[in-house]
């Protein structure tokens, strides 16, 4: 039996024609969707991602506002640039873009976005009720996953799932939305002991570890479904996709799989936010 693909670039671009048609409605109704992306420093590899989540807003209609901090920034410099676009009534969505300068309290900044504009899921206080089953922004790629999933209407209820990684905006939050849909979850991290022996017996799995083909062809088993969030320099992501096709149920291709979804999540967690403001 052949594998299922499930095409996030597919996904992704159903998404952003409904979006524009939604950001259309609101903007006739005097609302102007827009996101504030934060740069701090002129990281390459940050700069990129900016652009591309600012052009993916102009395509759909969206505002976007581009504030760029130097590299010598303060953490109170970043709070204070933070602290003005939580009060300004024309924003509906505030990323910073991660990683910041050495010098800057990361967390600290990331905790004093608005939880209301919180669309990348980043606040500890929107990673808390998101695990609680509260509404919020969950953090973009594990709920652009959840969406894949949803879509291709996979059933996660009861499987033994194992999520590789553990960082606080990928590994962390994916265990918590596969909790949430009763699937039984481990994490394993670099530090975890027989990991391959772990991995083996998953049902589904996230690769979310950050290294290239970390996870082998033959520590999958047969019918898996099979995550990969991973994206390297090397045109691959964190797990060996050779024969997939014959070997899981459905999987994700690198590149193309999870990686359109997570800017598409930020974008239509935008636009949700920005459409509150019919219902307050």
């Amino acid at each position: 039996m052949t594998a299922k693909i499930l095409d996030g670039k597919k996904l992704a671009s159903q998404s952003e024609e409904e979006i524009k048609t939604e950001v259309s409605e609101l903007v006739s109704k005097g609302i102007n969707p827009t996101l504030a992306t934060i740069l701090v420093g002129n990281d390459p590899a940050s700069e990129t991602y900016v652009r591309m989540k600012r052009n993916t807003c102009k395509k759909v209609g969206m505002e976007s506002i581009a504030v760029e901090l130097p590299e010598s920034t303060t953490t109170d410099d970043l709070l204070a640039t933070i602290n003005d676009l939580n009060n300004n009534p024309n924003v509906h969505g505030i990323l910073l873009q991660h990683p910041v300068p050495s010098q800057i309290d990361e967390r600290k900044c990331f905790d004093a976005i608005d939880i209301e504009k919180d669309v990348d899921g980043v606040t500890c206080l929107g990673f808390g009720n998101m695990s609680m089953g509260i509404d919020a922004y969950g953090s973009c790629t594990p709920a652009g996953i959840i969406r894949l999933i949803k879509h291709y209407e996979l059933e996660v209820q009861g499987l033994n799932a194992v999520v590789v990684g553990r960082s606080p905006i990928l590994g962390k939050p994916m265990a918590m939305m596969l909790l949430n849909l009763n699937a039984t979850v481990t994490i394993c991290h670099s530090r975890t002991q027989n990991i391959e022996t772990i991995i083996k017996n998953a049902d589904l799995i996230v690769g979310a570890v950050g290294i290239p083909k970390f996870i082998k062809t033959d520590w999958i088993k047969h019918g898996a479904i099979v995550i990969d969030a991973g994206f390297h320099p090397e045109k691959c992501g964190d797990i060996d996709l050779e024969r997939m096709d014959e070997i899981s149920s459905a999987y994700t291709p690198v590149p193309g799989g999870v990686g359109p979804m997570t800017i598409n999540t930020l974008i239509l967690h935008t636009m949700q936010s920005a459409k509150k403001l019919l219902t307050n």
